[in-house]
């Protein structure tokens, strides 16, 4: 053990107090007075997380290079002091248990803890240790504020790299650089130990994914991604903040669109392409539910919607495996919203839901509305879709630019001829005017999308044209022109009036056929 002065005061630091600069602060304060033991198993731990890549461990062993520059002006006061020496019973000590095992190093030496956590300030308690449980306060604005204004809508910082920010708005934006030096890899450090210190003083402020070589930070409505090297080719934060809260009135949506989300809409779905405000929409229908009087919750990763407590938020990232499933059947909500819905085991859930009764709004990136209906497919029964997804929204610039309606029929899907050939098809219309955009139907053991709006503006092309060689000899008013199939053209006429097709009309029509591709018949209109 380490020879001590008789009546000197011994204090002893855990995990918890280096990351959070608790120690260095109590230092700088003149607040401790004897002697301070940083044990070994600290440098080894940080230097280990730093090794994979751990912002935590870069920060670790940053403050105890803190605290060693700051000790050398207050040698009289307080002596610094490395330690290896482990009782017998803790020799085996891993990492998880390092914190237990310096509160232990702490009983037996008679020293006083410094911890940050409230778990260590408990267990030493029971142990009869004394403790010091300090927390640092909020240390004022942060350099990642700096670089946002009124219309900044993100910004990216780069080691080697001119900082740039987007700003405008979801649609109409722009790339404007924030200052003509690179950002310096020291800088970009500074910054992402800000940010973690934040999360661990700040309520509304937590770390909801940190994996080897990336972390996703949630800061109040900052949502930040933090990468580093080997993942990216160097240090990377991105931050996004929402700028707009918006109400589902400020759309100015149809008012048969409002009657429908509010009686019968219980699939949804809110597609568009990234940047195009999907998440602000889905938090305006959310709080729009809820001021209906609905239970709504969320499933986001990371929690970044900006709601009213009213509405609990749920992390996927955080949750089990099965978890969340088990919480949203039996808690029922009226409505959940599923921000980001990216892998198969998100489209799971969500048709699980929904299939459970839950009313459902799925957030996807998707370039086209049919883009966001065709996720589904592959995962789930073509004829179960309908009874999933009932509406699609998409949303393009920040305002709604489509929706539509799914049906179920059995018919001759578009594409085929024979009547035999009648299969389940589902229709795609779009909601405001009815018409149908697209098939989706099943032939041999693959899934065709059609699309009808093309196929209409070319049926209405192929009768202009027929209509101007037929309207030469037969008025337009006494014969009927239909498309049979993909490749068929029937004209009805009434017998009277065939013989008048033959000769120059009759080329002309072959010409017409050839031209277009199609086969002409004409027939009797009976």
């Amino acid at each position: 053990m380490y020879p001590l002065d008789a009546g000197d005061q011994r204090y002893i630091c855990d995990t918890s107090a280096i990351i959070e600069g608790a120690v260095t602060d109590l230092v700088s304060r003149n607040a401790l007075s004897g002697s301070l033991f940083i044990h070994l198993l600290l440098i080894k731990y940080f230097r280990r997380l730093a090794s994979k890549g751990s912002v935590k461990g870069f920060i670790g062993l940053r403050e105890l290079e803190r605290l060693n520059k700051l000790l050398k002006d207050k040698t009289e006061r307080i002596k610094l002091v490395y330690i290896s020496e482990l009782p017998p019973h803790l020799r085996d000590t891993t990492q998880d248990d390092i914190d237990f095992a310096i509160c232990e190093i702490a009983r037996a030496w008679g020293a006083t803890l410094i911890t940050s956590d409230i778990i260590s300030r408990e267990t030493a308690e029971a142990l009869g240790v004394p403790v010091i449980y300090h927390k640092v306060k909020n240390r004022g604005k942060m350099m990642l504020e700096s670089f946002f204004d009124d219309e900044t809508m993100s910004i990216h910082l780069k080691e080697g790299a001119i900082p740039y920010a987007k700003k405008g708005r979801p649609g109409d934006w722009r790339f404007v650089p924030l200052r003509k030096t690179p950002m310096r890899k020291e800088e970009l450090e500074i910054l992402i130990d800000e940010i973690l210190n934040a999360c661990r003083e700040e309520r509304e402020a937590y770390i909801d994914i940190e994996r080897e070589y990336s972390t996703i930070v949630q800061l109040g409505q900052y949502r930040i991604i933090i990468t580093r090297p080997p993942f990216s080719d160097g240090i990377e934060i991105t931050a996004v903040k929402p700028l707009v809260r918006l109400q589902l009135e400020d759309y100015k949506l149809p008012p048969k669109l409002i009657e429908r989300l509010e009686k019968r809409a219980e699939g949804i779905l809110i597609a568009g392409a990234p940047g195009m405000g999907k998440s602000t929409f889905a938090q305006a229908l959310a709080e729009f539910y809820m001021r209906k009087g609905r239970i709504v919750k969320t499933i986001e990763s990371p929690r970044d919607l900006q709601l009213p407590p009213e509405i609990t938020q749920y992390s996927k990232s955080k949750a089990a495996l099965g978890e969340l499933h088990d919480i949203l059947l039996l808690s029922r909500p009226d409505y959940t919203v599923f921000d980001e819905m990216r892998t198969t085991e998100d489209f799971k859930l969500y048709v699980d839901l929904r299939l459970a009764g839950v009313g459902m709004i799925g957030v996807v990136h998707a370039t086209s509305p049919i883009d966001a209906i065709q996720r589904f497919i592959g995962r789930v029964e073509l004829g179960m879709i309908p009874s999933i997804i009932d509406t699609v929204i998409f949303i393009e610039n920040g305002n709604v630019s489509k929706v539509y309606e799914l049906d179920l029929v059995v018919k001759i899907p578009y594409g085929l001829k024979e009547e035999d050939l009648a299969r389940p098809v589902v229709i795609v219309r779009d909601f405001l005017t009815g018409e149908p955009e697209y098939e989706i139907y099943v032939f041999g053991e693959r899934t065709f999308v059609v699309p009808i709006r093309k196929r209409k503006v070319a049926e209405e092309k192929i009768k202009r044209v027929i209509d101007r060689v037929l309207g030469k000899y037969v008025p337009t008013s006494v014969y009927l022109v239909e498309m049979v199939g993909e490749d068929k053209i029937l004209i009805r006429i009434p017998p009277e009036y065939i013989p008048l097709l033959t000769g120059k009309c009759r080329k002309k029509l072959t010409r017409i056929s050839r031209r277009l591709g199609v086969e002409i018949e004409v027939s009797p209109l009976t």
